[in-house]
Parts: structure tokens; C-alpha cells; sequence
């Protein structure tokens, strides 16, 4: 069993000092919350739209490989040609403290081809192009994916957090403060009933 607060006025001014600081904190983890749900909804919206470009992305991207591998033979070879990524940087902005990621990529150059003109035809252009644009999409859905996953993580400890408050500290402190009133107003009462004996003593 808890102990209650000693019945004084000094406890009694700072319970309920920190009744109303539990219930700010409460109201500001409440908004929080809401917050961070809006933005994560948001961005489950956006995945699903990217998600959709991104298969379509592929199935014609695919197609592209499967005409060029046709029209040129297996292009294992003529693939080596194309460089590494290595433009991605990645930076962070934050939504009600909770840090989420920016991946930027350069946008390719769709003239810039990596593969001889004389060798190649346009099949190989278009595969090249389709699985360029594969990349940009699924770099955006990364970036959407993590935001999602740090937002979802950062909701949970604030809807934990709340109900503590909720649930824990505010009743604690309005019990202690109902305690603590209680027990002043009974001292009260005592104080008031002596001092009527003792003056009815005095009248004697």
C-alpha cells in the first residue's frame, strides 16, 4: 500500500502543483500523439500510392529487359557498364522530436547512356530508363517506410507515457490532494471545536 502525504499545507500546495503539471503533460502527450498519427497516416498514404508505381515500375521495367535480352542476347555483359549508385546522402528532420529521414538521390541524366550507341539499340535504352525510374521510386519508399517505422515506435512510448499519466500519477496526486484536504479541514474542525471549549470555559 502507498503511503500517503503528511497533512500539511506546504505538501498540500505542491501535490497539487503536481497534479496540474501532470495533467499539462498529459494534454501535451495527448497532442503529441495526434500529431505523430496525422503524419504517419499521411505518409502510409503516400507508400501505398509510391507501392503502386513501383510495381507498375517494374512490370514494365522487366518487359523492357526481357525485349532487350531478346533483341541482344543475355546483356549480363553490357550491364557491368553501368556505375555504382553512389549518390545517395541521407539527412534527418524532425517531427515532435522524433527524427525523421531524408534520402536524396541525384536525378539521373536519362540522356547520359553507359553502353556503345553502335552496339546497342534502343531496347537497351529503355530498359535502362525503366529500371532508373525503379530506383527513384523505391528510394522515395524507403525513406517513407523508415519515417513510418520511427513514427509508429514514437507513438507507442507517447501512448505509454500518457497512460501512465492518465492512469497513474493524475489519480495518485488527486487522491493525495483529496487526502490532504480532508485531513486539514477535519484538523480545522478539531482546532474549531477546542477553541469553543476553551472559551466556554472561560465564560464559566
Amino acid at each position: 500500500m502507498a503511503l500517503q502525504a503528511v497533512p500539511t499545507k506546504g505538501n498540500l500546495m505542491n501535490t497539487k502543483k503536481s497534479l496540474s503539471l501532470a495533467k499539462m503533460g498529459y494534454e501535451l502527450m495527448d497532442k503529441k500523439r495526434n500529431i505523430l498519427i496525422r503524419e504517419m497516416m499521411a505518409l502510409i498514404d503516400k507508400a501505398n500510392e509510391i507501392q503502386g508505381e513501383i510495381d507498375g515500375a517494374y512490370e514494365e521495367a522487366y518487359l523492357a529487359l526481357q525485349t532487350a535480352n531478346i533483341t541482344h542476347g543475355y546483356c549480363a555483359d553490357i550491364s557491368k557498364t553501368t556505375p555504382v549508385e553512389n549518390s545517395l546522402t541521407l539527412d534527418y528532420r524532425s517531427v515532435m522530436g522524433v527524427e525523421i529521414p531524408i534520402v536524396r538521390m541525384d536525378e539521373p541524366d536519362r540522356r547520359e547512356l553507359y553502353f556503345g550507341l553502335n552496339s546497342t539499340s534502343t531496347a537497351l535504352d529503355e530498359a535502362y530508363m525503366k529500371f532508373t525510374e525503379v530506383k527513384v521510386l523505391t528510394t522515395k519508399l524507403a525513406e517513407i517506410e523508415n519515417s513510418v517505422y520511427r513514427l509508429a515506435d514514437a507513438i507507442k512510448k507517447t501512448q505509454k507515457r500518457a497512460n501512465a499519466l492518465k492512469n497513474i500519477m493524475i489519480p495518485k496526486f488527486e487522491a493525495d490532494v483529496k487526502f490532504i484536504t480532508d485531513a486539514l479541514d477535519e484538523k480545522d474542525r478539531e482546532e474549531f471545536s477546542r477553541m469553543k471549549v476553551i472559551k466556554a470555559q472561560k465564560n464559566k
